[in-house]
């Protein structure tokens, strides 16, 4: 923990910059969606919201030179500790250095800083004909720098790909202060070690992301969206399947069992018919003389799959009331009890059934309420529990839970997270679906860009 001597002395450096010492400021910055307990060795000492890059290297030398943790955060919507303190220290929160630099229409590309919101820089990049894809279900608060510590994806990722796959160049502050420039403002670039892919998905263990240059692609003509029910998951998935087989790639395929319908229809009324097992939302795009041709195509196979219901998006209203519904799903289940987790379990398609039945069984096994929704195009499943935290027994029967839902993904082929993370929530679990030799290059890696192990220390591994 911070002494005063210290913490005078940062706030010196770092005058005219906004810092939050006081302990209930702190505490509020301490936590994040996981609702990880929160105990008195990981407050932090300081919140400090820089502006500049300059502010950022500031403080990094200064925590370098002290030996103190520093934990980027950017909305805190993160759901596995993973901008949360695991030992005191700082709190770097980029929600001041939210600028978008430049969108270039030539070079379709837009340089922005790490606290710009994902939804704001879609919208921005929408002006000039332009598209920036990954879509995060919380992308009106999500900011880029959060979704290149997770490689956060979305509902888009099964067309479109992951963050990963749109950043070009980075500027990066390293653990002893300096700053290094990962990629160039190209399409292609095979110059060296692919250094950024080792800062994307690294969640601040690494290195602090303060800009980041991103590929944009010509924005869809025209969008439509069809909501198709089931009475049964083998139905509904198999859709799936033949949606793939058929050489068709919508721009989402996302599902929603019967709890999450009738838990997000009394949230957001949009006129969802809870009353089925389930249902895939499907979104389409691309030229306007080929839209209508794909939906009548998709649907006809959403018949042939026993389809009980279709419900169209008739106007831009009714497709977004389709998504604000999906969308809504997380904020609906908070309303059943006082927590609310998630999860972001994968598997290759063909298992998805199994999953699904099987997350159900083990849930229904410990008296546990679950919604699922889930992008089943690209083969993940969202798993999202509403439980109460202060109640013993209803805990300790979501962790077993929470263990056999792995379990049963790394059987079926799957893995723990396809783009959330593990920070610390999911620390304990990573020796299951991470070979020994590779889990251990990865600390040495870790070593290497941070020896005296000050960014995001203790989360991954």
């Amino acid at each position: 923990m911070l002494t005063k001597s210290p913490i005078d002395k940062i706030k010196y450096e770092l005058k005219g910059i906004e810092i939050y010492s006081k302990i209930e400021e702190r505490y509020v910055y301490s936590h994040d969606a996981s609702n990880s307990v929160i105990n008195k060795n990981n407050i932090a000492d300081l919140v400090i919201f820089p502006k500049t890059i300059t502010d950022v290297q500031k403080t990094v030398k200064f925590a370098s030179e002290n030996n103190i943790p520093i934990i980027c955060r950017g909305a805190g919507t993160n759901t596995v500790g993973a901008c949360i303190p695991s030992k005191n220290g700082i709190i770097l929160d980029f929600t001041k250095m939210n600028k978008i630099k430049e969108i270039n229409p030539l070079n379709m590309s837009a340089i922005v800083e790490p606290g710009v919101i994902v939804g704001d820089l879609e919208s921005e990049a929408e002006k000039y004909g332009l598209f920036y894809p990954p879509d995060p279900s919380n992308l009106k608060v999500s900011t880029i720098g959060g979704s290149i510590a997770l490689n956060s994806a979305g509902a888009r990722c099964f067309k479109y790909g992951a963050t990963k796959d749109y950043v070009l160049d980075m500027l990066v502050v390293t653990s002893d202060g300096n700053i290094i420039r990962t990629g160039s403002n190209t399409i292609k670039n095979s110059v060296g070690y692919n250094l950024g892919s080792i800062f994307i998905g690294s969640e601040g263990t690494l290195g602090i992301v303060v800009e980041a240059t991103l590929k944009l692609i010509p924005k869809p003509a025209q969008l439509s969206a069809v909501m198709g029910y089931f009475d049964n998951i083998e139905d509904c998935i198999n859709s799936v399947n033949k949606i793939i087989e058929h050489r068709l790639f919508p721009s989402t395929i996302d599902f929603m069992d019967s709890n999450a319908l009738k838990t997000v229809e009394q949230f957001y009324p949009t006129g969802l018919d809870y009353k089925k097992s389930c249902a895939l939302l499907i979104e389409i795009d691309g030229e306007k003389s080929s839209v209508q041709n794909q939906m009548n195509d998709i649907c006809k196979i959403l018949n042939e799959c026993n389809a009980s219901g279709l419900q169209y998006s008739k106007n831009e209203k009714e497709f977004d009331d389709l998504w604000k519904a999906r969308r809504s799903s997380m904020a609906a289940c908070a309303r059943l009890k006082p927590n609310v987790t998630t999860d972001d379990i994968i598997v290759p398609r063909q298992n998805l059934s199994k999953l699904i039945y099987g997350v159900n069984d083990i849930c229904k096994k410990h008296n546990l309420i679950c919604c699922l929704v889930g992008h089943v195009g690209d083969g993940s499943v969202h798993p999202q529990i509403p439980i109460d935290f202060e109640d013993e027994n209803e805990y300790k029967s979501y962790k077993m839970a929470k263990s056999e839902i792995y379990d049963l993904t790394i059987e079926l082929g799957g893995t723990i997270s396809g783009e959330h993370g593990i920070g610390s929530v999911k620390k304990p679990y990573i020796d299951k679906v991470v070979d020994s030799g590779a889990l251990e290059y990865m600390k040495i890696i870790k070593k290497v860009f941070d020896p005296k192990n000050i960014l995001n220390p203790f989360k991954i591994f």
